[in-house]
């Protein structure tokens, strides 16, 4: 007797048996070898398919089933077994069954098979039919827990995406009223103050200061332009012409933009993904690439939104890619999966010679027709809070 047929009779387990079988004989004989085992059976057995489905409403931990029945057979039974979405371990027993059927028995799903004249195999191939339905079930209830955890996860992504930018708008709303309010008045201040000194140097002194206060205003404009897109809503189209722009003119670095469509019906959040998404990686051109050209494409067809950001920069080394701390990139992934969609970062490498080799990012998004969307939000439908945010018109 195996260890672990000896642990469970240790322990007083039973096997409860279901076991499909037209002679009384054979049965008596199937259960005497496992008794012979030590092998603490409650058996049940069965003759035809009636009386076999209906015991399939009990609790059973193995089927043992006759290969040929009248009016029935084991391959039968076993499909009617997998029918009722059960996972059982089936083991198949004959007077003779051929190879070519044993693999098909095999290869619908039966744990085992033996012949009737060799049932010495009987007891360990039911205790590796257990274990192995066993182990089979664990594996089933592990993938549906992390199905489980990756969609938590996926729900806590988009719920953060959409409370940072509900954040964002709040802050750049803030530096709007007070700070913009307070710039504003200072501006008159100072102005006046200019107008009504007649001291070459206080005058001299307020144009000064009202230069610095012209390059704060600008600085906080950009500020809030950073935190809060204003200009998607004049289109994603239109809001990455912008971006592009500012990048050339505020870098140096040549970037040009190119797209397949003027303007794009998309759902809600789409368009802030694909902005939020350029932004990053226009961001990390300017502080790794060493680019001297950036392209930005942006396709849309057959139902996928496509935004690619390449450069001819000196490309980035794979143990960069794989780091563990490469916050950046995971971002970009959870981004891109709150409106399910997917990023691919492809580059030559770091050259060890300075040799730009480049980077290309894309992201990609499927999207819906505007018929089809018309009853749906493609994707999760953004609280009250981010609608108020991001209730614009692409």
């Amino acid at each position: 007797m195996s260890a672990a047929l000896a642990a469970a009779a240790r322990q007083g387990l039973v096997c409860r048996l279901l076991h499909l079988e037209d002679s009384e004989l054979d049965h008596a004989l199937a259960m005497a070898y496992l008794d012979r085992a030590g092998l603490r059976v409650d058996a049940m057995r069965v003759e035809s398919r009636d009386e076999f489905t209906r015991a399939l409403d009990e609790p059973w931990d193995v089927v043992l089933s006759d290969f040929n029945l009248p009016g029935y057979s084991g391959l039968a039974a076993l499909a009617d077994l997998r029918g009722r979405g059960l996972d059982l371990p089936f083991i198949l027993v004959s007077g003779l069954i051929g190879e070519d059927t044993a693999v098909e028995a095999m290869r619908n799903g039966a744990s085992d098979y033996l012949l009737k004249n060799n049932l010495v195999r009987l007891a360990p191939a039911i205790e590796h039919a257990m274990a192995a339905g066993e182990a089979r079930r664990a594996r089933a209830e592990a993938d549906r827990q992390l199905a489980a955890s990756r969609q938590r996860l996926s729900e806590l992504a988009q719920h953060l995406q959409t409370s940072v930018e509900t954040e964002r708008h709040a802050i750049a709303r803030e530096i709007h009223d007070d700070v913009g309010g307070s710039l504003a008045a200072l501006r008159f201040e100072l102005d006046w103050v200019r107008r009504h000194s007649q001291e070459p140097v206080v005058r001299q002194r307020m144009a000064s200061a009202l230069e610095l206060l012209t390059h704060a205003t600008q600085s906080s404009q950009r500020i809030m332009q950073n935190l809060r897109p204003a200009i998607l809503e004049q289109g994603l189209v239109a809001a990455l012409q912008w971006m592009t722009a500012g990048f050339e003119k505020r870098t140096g670095v040549r970037c040009s933009f190119r797209t397949s469509h003027e303007r794009m019906t998309l759902a809600p959040m789409v368009p802030l993904v694909a902005y939020r998404t350029a932004q990053e990686a226009l961001t990390n051109v300017t502080k790794h690439a060493g680019a001297t050209q950036v392209s930005v494409d942006l396709s849309l067809g057959r139902g996928v939104l496509s935004l690619e950001v390449s450069d001819n920069g000196r490309g980035i080394a794979d143990a960069d890619l794989a780091k563990g701390q490469s916050f950046g990139i995971r971002g970009l992934h959870e981004r891109a999966s709150t409106v399910g969609g997917w990023v691919e970062l492809s580059s030559g490498g770091a050259s060890p010679y300075g040799i730009g080799r480049g980077t290309t990012l894309i992201l990609s998004v499927p999207v819906q027709s505007p018929e089809d969307r018309a009853g749906t939000w493609g994707g999760n439908r953004p609280d009250a809070a981010e609608e108020e945010v991001w209730s614009t018109k692409y």
